[in-house]
């Protein structure tokens, strides 16, 4: 078995996720003029408001808890669905997990399983809030086709939420990405769902709270 490739936008320590260099530094500037020129008072609220932007781009290192059949979280947040669906990419009865991204949940995006992009799809769409389950059809999405190794077919879906403005995707079909690796990221607030053959093992419930890259989704069926 061949081994999977770090997904681009990938670092080794990150700490500061790069999407979030330019908005960190607008709103450090901001906060700094404002105390220079008015005072830290004045200054406050925009000191507030830079420590939010730090906040929502840190980027913390994660250690991929793969191995073989497992499907790992590929967002930070809170799991809002779990159970059966059908998958609108491959046209097939499967299994369907949903995350949700609030506000102050690391937005990076991790690939949930070693493998192969087969294809990719873009959807323009609205910007509901992406905990209802509409908005899984109905807002802009990124989703990937990605087979295992073993063959097995797992489709992962960036949506954007109420506020979120930007779907970031690093990789495309034919590109190879590894369990853990970073390959995208969503800005402020969003959700993603992933859908995995039918007869995979839930390994988190419906409302708990998960880490991407560390925390196992699922198993494949056989493992």
């Amino acid at each position: 078995m061949s081994t999977p490739v770090r997904a681009a936008g990938e670092v080794r320590h990150p700490l500061l996720a790069r999407e979030g260099w330019g908005h960190v530094a607008v709103a450090v500037i901001v906060a700094t003029a404002i105390n220079a020129s008015w005072g830290g008072l004045a200054a406050a609220p925009f000191w507030v408001i830079a420590v939010f932007v730090v906040q929502f781009f840190r980027d913390p290192r994660r250690i991929a808890a793969a191995g073989p059949g497992v499907v790992l979280c590929p967002a930070d947040g809170r799991v809002i669905a779990v159970g059966p669906a059908t998958d609108p990419y491959l046209n097939r009865p499967a299994l369907k997990f949903s995350i949700f991204m609030n506000v102050f949940n690391v937005h990076s995006n991790r690939s949930p399983v070693d493998g192969t992009v087969r294809r990719q799809w873009y959807s323009r769409g609205r910007f509901l809030n992406a905990a209802l389950d509409k908005a899984s059809e109905q807002n802009e999405r990124n989703a990937l086709w990605i087979t295992t190794p073993a063959g097995e077919d797992v489709v992962v879906v960036q949506v954007a939420g109420l506020i979120a403005r930007r779907i970031l995707c690093y990789v495309g079909t034919g590109d190879t990405v590894a369990a853990g690796g970073r390959y995208g990221f969503i800005r402020f607030g969003s959700r993603v769902d992933v859908y995995l053959p039918p007869g995979s093992q839930p390994q988190v419930a419906l409302g708990d709270r998960v880490h991407s890259g560390v925390r196992v989704l699922a198993l494949l069926q056989g493992s």
